[in-house]
Order: C-alpha cells, then structure tokens, then sequence
C-alpha cells in the first residue's frame, strides 16, 4: 500500500525563536504553523537559534543553527544579531537545500529571506515568506535611526518581491505588502484559533478592573495608562488597573502613575505565570492596549476568550485595531489623549454583561472562520500548484 506521507511537503520553517522558549504573538503562529504541517503528514523541521527544544509530544525536528541574543536591554533587535542569524540560515539551506520542497521564512529581520533565497537557488524548493509586519521609511527610522533604518526599508521594500508565496498576519499587513508588489496576493493568517475557547464566566462583582498585558517598551505606550485610568476615574471612581509583563519602560510607567495621582490603584504584577494571566484576563472588566505597533495583536483574542472585551488604539501601524469591532468586542480610541483612551475605558466598562456576551460571540465566530488549520490548508494547496506535486 502506498504511503501518503510521501506526498506531503518536507517543510522548514525559519525563524529564531521558538514557543513556548520564546514567547510572543510570531513564535506561537510558527509554533502552531509546524505542529498543523506536522498533522497532514509533512515532514517539518524548525530552523531557529541553538538550545531551543520543543517539549515533550512535538512531532516536529528542530535545527539549532545559531547561538546569541537578538535583542538589546530595550528589547530592540540587533544588527549584529540579524546578520549572524541569516549567515547561520545561509549555511543550513545550502547544505540541505534539496532536503526541504516548501520553506516557509519569518521576514523579521528581513535578511533572513535574503539569506533563504540565495541558499535555495536552483533547488526545487519553493520559498514563502511571511511578513510579520512591514513598516513604512519612518517608521524604520524611528526604530533604527537614520542610517540603518533607511538600510533595512530599502532591503524590505527588495524583500516583498523575494519568494513565490506570502502570508501575512492581518488585512492590514496584507494592504502594505500590495502597496510594494501590487500583484502580491498574500494569504492572510487565521490566528483567533491559536487561543483557546475558555468559560467566559461573568467577571467577579467588586471594583472594575482596567488590565494591560504585554512587554514594556517603548511601542506598547504603557505610561500613557496612568491619565487615561485617571481620566476614567472621574465617571467611574472604583475604577482599578492591574499592569501584566515587565521591560524597560516600567520604571516610566511608575511615574506616570505617581504624576496622574493613581499609584494607589494601579497594581504592576510583573511577569505573570500562565494560570495568573487567565485569571487576570477573565476578571478584568477591559483589556487595555495603547500600543502603537502590533502585527497582529493576540491578546485582544485571549481577553475576547474570557469575554473581556477590550480597548485599543487606532493607529497606521497597529493591526490590532482590525480585530475590535465597536461596541461589540470592545472599543477603537482615536488616540492615547487621556480623555479619548478613558472615554472609551468607561464605555467597554459601562457595556457590562451585554458587552461581554457579545465579545464571546464574536471570539466562537472569529475562531471558527479564521482559523490558522485553513491557511495552511491554503499554503500547502499553492505549493502544490507551484510545485506540480
């Protein structure tokens, strides 16, 4: 009897880090991404930095090519570091480049899709690149200054033309990459899947409680939390927050606190464990997030689980604002103005139960038409076009 595995792809999927040894919103795409391949019967190996295990029950290979840190003490990606990895990736697929038919490369840093591409030339592989995130030349700028962020825009606005497949993370990374390559036509991911469905009881009577999840940096915007809590706090005085995750920008936060006159009611948990954090997501009465850049913006998933509906922020970078709806997940503020972010604070709070079953809703719909099993689907369907296979 014939064996089906044999004509599934043998996949490797680029990028350097790994869940749960890494956390963040790519990691768990990927995490996942490697595990549904897995599934359909692909051979799949993850390329990534060396002393990354994927636990227990995997079934999937992992390739450590690389050893270092990525990142500065602010969080920010390294040059130095971009450059080692792609070189580590370069080597790994020339010397296995007729080992893989499908590679699927994380665009972040863009070198790494560079680095696949010239190591797979001539080789059957088909190469699909996923773009994070794209940013605009300011953007770049502000994040690398002058200099080497006007470098890695030039090598992005190069990079959306490299690789026969894309995907992206969102409708609105999606619009980027076609104002790039305007014949580009991305697979857009299904991520709400990659949160759990969890009881969504109804939140704990007591002080309503304002929650920010997240890393610390200078993107996320915490330290405009402080104003927008005391704004708030003038339309609901039992108004609390509670402050998830740690970073560079928590000491500025602080002081934003002291400054608005709520330190008293806003508590910094620091890094939570995962029962804390689900306990944390399914009390809090609004999940706040005014940061200024998400790619995709999972946590608006994982409150949406519990019913919480939440608040974000519009903005040209942040795709997180695609995933609320007004009024029925929670609610898009203009700007991170005290008054605009509190104002929408004290509606998603004001919407009560109604506001939560309506974000339950949403979070069952969202999981079971955007799911992350059907891009796969999709992205093994147009290797085979490509392919012939």
């Amino acid at each position: 009897m014939a064996d089906s595995r044999r004509h599934e792809p043998r996949v490797a999927i680029a990028y350097d880090c790994l869940f749960p040894i890494d956390t963040g919103g790519g990691e768990r795409v990927y995490r996942r991404m490697a595990e549904l391949l897995a599934a359909r019967g692909a051979s799949v190996t993850y390329v990534t930095r060396t002393g990354r295990r994927p636990g227990p029950g995997a079934e999937f290979a992992v390739a450590g090519v690389w050893s270092g840190e990525i990142a500065d003490a602010d969080g920010t990606r390294t040059t130095s570091s971009a450059v080692g990895f792609a070189l580590a990736l370069f080597r790994h697929f020339v010397r296995h480049r007729r080992g893989y038919d499908l590679v699927v490369v994380a665009a972040l840093p863009v070198l790494n899709v560079f680095a696949v591409r010239l190591a797979l030339l001539g080789s059957r592989a088909v190469v699909a690149t996923d773009w994070l995130e794209i940013w605009s030349w300011r953007k770049w700028r502000d994040y690398s200054g002058l200099g080497v962020g006007t470098i890695a825009f030039v090598l992005q606005s190069v990079g959306v033309h490299v690789g026969r497949i894309q995907t992206v993370n969102s409708g609105f990374t999606g619009a980027r990459l076609r104002r790039y390559r305007r014949r580009a036509d991305p697979i857009v991911l299904g991520l709400v899947d990659l949160v759990h469905p969890s009881y969504a009881p109804a939140r704990r009577e007591g002080a309503p409680t304002a929650l920010f999840v997240g890393r610390h940096i200078p993107d996320k915007r915490l330290a405009s939390l402080p104003a927008a809590i005391a704004s708030a706090r003038s339309v609901l005085p039992d108004l609390e927050a509670v402050v998830a995750g740690s970073g560079p920008e928590t000491g500025a936060a602080r002081r934003a606190a002291e400054l608005a006159g709520v330190a008293d009611v806003i508590r910094f948990a620091g890094r939570v464990g995962e029962g804390e954090l689900e306990a944390l997501l399914a009390d809090a009465a609004v999940l706040v997030n005014p940061s200024a850049r998400e790619g995709f913006g999972l946590v608006v998933a994982e409150a949406a689980s519990h019913g919480t509906p939440s608040v974000v922020v519009a903005g040209e970078d942040n795709a997180a604002a695609e995933l609320v709806v007004d009024g029925v997940n929670g609610y898009v503020a203009a700007s991170v103005d005290a008054e605009i972010l509190g104002d929408a604070i004290v509606r998603a709070v004001r919407g009560g139960s109604v506001l939560r079953r309506s974000t339950s809703e949403w979070f069952d719909r969202e999981r079971r038409e955007r799911s992350l099993g059907r891009s796969v689907d999709e992205l093994v369907a147009r290797w085979r076009a490509i392919s012939g296979r």
